[in-house]
């Protein structure tokens, strides 16, 4: 059984850099106690719960560069450090904690593809188990760190609790539609789809050169699969990108719909498969911004970004994830 690490008010206050005549959001979120973790976020008012899944196994299955568990704790601290307003109120938000796969990392470090993969079943049980809980208690999750073979868990246990096939809005440059060859990062949406949790599922700004033939017969294939290209909007301007992100949110309709933003398709962000050509960090907050709005919003997913690769660091990149954290909570809040 994988852990769960709660994260108790001694740690949140342990990442937060209080400020004379400031108020930053970590002193007013919540939080709760691990004896009793799951009364207390079922009788918490807070609208919306932050977790982690600090692993990379997902990605590393798909032949991807490993380092998404270092996202998670720098970004809950750029979180816990934005200043809480009347726009922006840390009692909102209930910090529940994140995952604990250091033990799977460590026996897993030196694994081949198949092992890789067999272990990202467990994730799967894992994950859904505990999004399930989080979705019963009325609360939407805000989840961040990990590769993206944690959409499939999502929308498993979303769809589990609504009891009916949900919908999904995906930003990357990726379909994440590969062949169901065991599961990896690569293949979450196509396992949903094949499993009877996913319906209506659209993608904004796909690369061209990165989605198989196999995958784009797929897609076209699928009457409940909206698709638009990187290229189709920046290149050949065929709509704009505000356009794509309206005709994808048409697409998954009125319906409980989940909130996907692959973070290596924003450009020159340190990320499993980080691109010199993709989105900016201002239209990733055009795109959060205006699925909140949009309504209906069921969870939001902030996978396969890193701070740490290898020799690599990008001091940036925990900051980014608190902008569109708050950018999602804010917006969620305008319309509600």
């Amino acid at each position: 059984m994988i852990p769960f690490q709660i994260a108790g008010r001694t740690y949140v206050d342990g990442l937060i850099g209080k400020r004379l005549g400031e108020t930053k959001l970590g002193e007013h979120v919540q939080t709760v106690h691990e004896y009793n973790w799951e009364e207390e976020l079922y009788n918490s008012n807070a609208r919306f719960v932050l977790l982690g899944i600090p692993e990379d196994i997902g990605v590393r299955a798909n032949y991807g560069r490993g380092g998404t568990h270092t996202m998670w704790e720098p970004a809950l601290r750029a979180i816990l450090n934005v200043q809480d307003t009347k726009k922006l109120q840390g009692k909102d938000v209930l910090v529940l904690g994140a995952f604990d796969f250091s033990e799977l990392m460590d026996e897993t470090s030196e694994a081949d593809v198949n092992t890789l993969r067999q272990v990202v079943v467990h994730i799967d049980e894992a994950v859904s188990a505990m999004i399930q809980k989080i979705v019963t208690a009325g609360k939407v999750p805000i989840v961040i760190g990990g590769g993206h073979n944690n959409a499939y868990p999502l929308l498993q246990a979303l769809s589990t609790v609504k009891g009916q096939k949900v919908n999904c809005i995906n930003l990357d440059a990726h379909s994440d539609y590969r062949m169901m060859e065991g599961r990896h990062s690569g293949n979450g949406f196509h396992y949903a789809k094949r499993k009877g949790y996913l319906h209506k599922y659209a993608i904004v700004g796909l690369h061209e050169n990165y989605n198989s033939q196999y995958i784009m017969d797929a897609l076209n294939a699928d009457h409940d699969i909206y698709y638009s290209t990187y290229e189709g909007i920046f290149l050949r301007e065929e709509q704009t990108f505000l356009q794509s992100v309206g005709d994808a949110l048409k697409h998954t309709g009125r319906t409980a719909r989940g909130i996907e933003l692959d973070i290596d398709c924003i450009e020159r962000v340190l990320s499993s498969a980080a691109t010199p050509c993709g989105i900016t960090t201002l239209q990733a907050r055009q795109y959060i911004t205006q699925c909140a709005m949009a309504g209906n919003a069921a969870y939001l997913h902030l996978p396969e970004g890193a701070v740490k690769i290898g020799a690599t660091e990008d001091v940036y990149n925990a900051k980014l994830i608190a902008y569109l954290v708050t950018d999602f909570i804010r917006s969620y809040q305008a319309v509600a």
